[in-house]
């Protein structure tokens, strides 16, 4: 089941918001930009760049998703480890609100999304 009208706008405010306190600075962004895309009930935060190889080639790697569980009201974070698996977060798996969230993934406190 999609994300009502309601519920898109806040998840597209809440990543303007963790996009201003995230994002590298302009100047780097052409090598360097965290980009957002909701698929399903999944909110996915990517890391863009060139590929190393061939600069003209655009890579999107995945490094959080946060998924919202209808029936409980809540929201899954998993972070994406080295053998390209989703795993949950463990200090915090779930949280209320995606504002919530993201501030988690944000502060990376055990350093699984940023590194």
């Amino acid at each position: 089941m999609a994300f009502s009208e309601f519920e898109q706008f806040r998840i597209e405010r809440a990543i303007d918001a963790f996009m201003k306190q995230r994002r590298p600075r302009p100047d780097i962004r052409e090598k360097l930009d965290l980009s957002a895309r909701i698929e399903r009930q999944s909110l996915v935060l990517y890391e863009v760049r060139p590929d190393w190889q061939d600069k003209t080639v655009i890579r999107e790697h995945p490094f959080a998703k946060l998924t919202y569980v209808r029936t409980r009201n809540s929201w899954n974070i998993f972070w994406m480890r080295a053998n390209l698996k989703w795993y949950g977060y463990e200090p915090e798996p779930s949280v209320r609100s995606i504002e919530e969230a993201l501030q988690i993934v944000a502060e990376d406190k055990f350093a699984c999304f940023f590194g």
